[in-house]
């Protein structure tokens, strides 16, 4: 396969805008944008552009060579000073419930879309830089992206497809030579810091928003358009567009929908800040921001200091809170539908139903067991309070219950060692419901006649050891901030295999030390950019 010599041989087809009513005012400035699907910006120049890191696979998804990316060119288009040819800068326009309140337009405020790269194999591909300044979605904001903010949503993208969870990805993340001012914790002590714009990569970055916008202002005839368009072109199995495609296109996306959701959970992972206006109509994790991994587990933890009293979008809430923004997005297209039923039916059953099927099959996969049988829920059940009940680091426990040899009568617990944070919580009422839960377990596993070997493959399969957790992404985040981009390379070569253990590796599968229980970016985080 011929790979591309210059940004200038990309193949733009921008489906988008040619085929979307665009805002016909052309000044950037902040204003309600009715009639219109997006508005055309051009990305703010930066004085000195520097690439920081560059994702290899993403690169390869667009057929560029690896001396393309590394060009003085790239880092110049990248981070919004040249508009490679093909190019046509955009932002679109949605709004949103934020917490569980109608927040009107929302839109681009601080990302704008370069246009779509088709592929060699026929893919679609939307180049979107984020932190690339102004547009008239940024309300009070200035459109731009700090550097540790940047880091974070560069590594986790790329984290998240190697761990086989739906995501957004991320090519490259470009330093600006310029710095922003930003209050991180809102708290009234801005500073200013190193500016970043890192250029992320989907299929799509529609959201559920874009629709719940034309609804609330009655754009009915938009809708239908936006909706069609949406369904012919990342749906297109579905058939032509019509209220009974309508149906299956809603109960696709509850699908996906529930199986990222699924994902996330198995893998610990927390969003932060589910609003409708962060949700994507292909399933795909968008928008990361206060995101966290979860260390020890706690279904009430949330990373979010916003979300710190509400604790909407809590690790153990997320399946219900995305179930409540998929009911936003069915109101939203009922009046091409014109009936309640059937998008209730579809929530029930593609959501909530599935949802629980699929989780019921992720928890017996995460110990190892072939199937899913009814009395598996009491133990699913009873381990999870368990995990509770004394801090036990998630990812850890699971791999580390994957090395006892559970053919023995009486096994050893040594591999538990590792796992907990406070082990002075470990009192003989604790160690009996663990010794107790490990019998049934056991029971469990000889009934269904799985031996050790496959259950440890699975298990492994099932559960990574590498994820990015919060105070690794701070520590490269640190250097970084002093020139040094060297751990970012090591954490993005660290999360292309997360299942597979290496023992030069051996650093990264460590729980979070003291030091970062409470430190600032390994435990609370901000809306803030």
């Amino acid at each position: 396969m011929t790979k591309i010599n210059s940004l200038d041989e990309l193949n733009f087809d921008n489906r988008f805008i040619r085929e979307l009513p665009a805002d016909l005012e052309t000044k950037n400035e902040c204003r309600q944008v009715l009639n219109a699907c997006y508005s055309n910006v051009s990305p703010t120049p930066v004085r000195e552009p520097k690439i920081a890191a560059v994702a290899k696979e993403v690169a390869d998804l667009l057929d560029l060579r690896e001396e393309v990316c590394v060009s003085e060119d790239f880092a110049q288009v990248f981070a919004g000073n040249r508009l490679a040819n093909g190019m046509k800068p955009y932002a679109t326009c949605y709004g949103g419930h934020q917490f569980g309140e109608w927040a009107g337009q929302l839109g681009d405020g601080r990302a704008i879309n370069l246009g779509e790269v088709v592929n060699q194999q026929k893919q679609h591909w939307t180049l979107q830089l984020k932190g690339a300044g102004k547009t008239p979605y940024s309300r009070r904001s200035d459109g731009l992206a700090v550097l540790r903010s940047s880091v974070r949503e560069f590594l986790c993208s790329e984290a998240m497809h190697h761990l086989g969870v739906p995501t957004t990805r991320a090519l490259s993340l470009v330093l600006t030579g310029e710095h922003v001012l930003r209050d991180m914790f809102y708290d009234g002590n801005p500073e200013h810091e190193q500016g970043a714009v890192v250029c992320r990569v989907a299929k799509s970055f529609t959201r559920f928003g874009h629709f719940q916008i034309l609804t609330a202002r009655n754009d009915l005839d938009l809708l239908k358009k936006f909706v069609d368009f949406t369904i012919r072109a990342d749906f297109s199995e579905l058939g032509e567009p019509s209220p009974a495609v309508y149906l299956k296109w809603f109960e696709a996306v509850c699908k996906r929908t529930a199986e990222m959701i699924v994902h996330w959970q198995r893998v610990g992972f927390v969003h932060g800040v589910m609003n409708t206006d962060n949700m994507s109509i292909l399933g795909l994790t968008i928008d990361y921001g206060p995101y966290g991994w979860l260390e020890n587990f706690d279904l009430n933890w949330t990373p979010n200091t916003t979300d710190a009293e509400m604790r909407r979008y809590i690790f153990g809430k997320q399946a219900k809170m995305a179930g409540w923004n998929l009911a936003q997005l069915a109101n939203a297209i009922i009046p091409l539908i014109q009936k309640v039923k059937p998008l209730q039916a579809i929530l029930d059953d593609h959501y909530t139903q599935n949802f629980q099927n699929l989780w019921s099959k992720m928890m017996t996969e995460k110990l190892g067991l072939p199937d899913f049988q009814e009395t598996d829920e009491a133990l699913i059940t009873d381990l999870v309070q368990l995990l509770q009940s004394v801090e036990t680091d998630m990812t850890l426990f699971f791999r580390q219950l994957a090395k006892i040899d559970m053919s023995q009568t009486n096994f050893d617990i040594k591999p538990f060692e590792t796992v907990y944070y406070s082990p002075e919580q470990l009192n003989e009422n604790y160690k009996n419901s663990r010794l107790e839960w490990l019998k049934r377990y056991q029971q469990r596993l000889q009934e269904s006649k799985i031996s050790e070997t496959q259950r440890s493959k699975l298990m492994n399969a099932t559960n990574p050891l590498y994820v990015p957790r919060n105070y690794l992404v701070q520590l490269a985040i640190d250097n970084a901030e002093k020139g040094d981009f060297a751990e970012i390379h090591k954490l993005l070569d660290v999360f292309r295999s997360p299942y597979e253990e290496r023992a030069d590796l051996q650093k990264y599968a460590e729980k979070r030390p003291d030091w970062a229980k409470e430190r600032a970016g390994c435990s609370m985080l901000s809306c803030s950019s």
